[in-house]
């Protein structure tokens, strides 16, 4: 699984079990959603760290290759191709 499904699905699990803890108390639905929202964003800051680092280690590494691979498509439309002529199969 994903990084990033971990962290997501960690993330709505405590916001649910936050919720789920202050609903019985007597307030209003919306602020009880809201406190539940800010509640679990500050409990997730510590209990779900690893999840969070290693979901940025992911989208970093992706960003890396989308990168390379961008630069690898420009030098190869600018003619710059680090291929050998020899080597093309096409017969040019």
């Amino acid at each position: 699984m994903s990084a990033a499904v971990k962290y997501t699905l960690g993330r709505i699990g405590l916001f649910v079990v936050v919720l789920l803890a202050l609903w019985p108390v007597d307030l209003n639905v919306f602020l009880k959603v809201m406190l539940a929202l800010l509640f679990s964003a500050a409990v997730s800051f510590f209990l779900l760290r690893g999840w969070r680092d290693e979901m940025a280690e992911e989208m970093a590494g992706a960003s890396v290759r989308r990168q390379a691979e961008k630069e690898r498509l420009r030098s190869a439309l600018a003619g710059d191709d680090e291929s050998d002529p020899a080597d093309r199969t096409d017969g040019r």
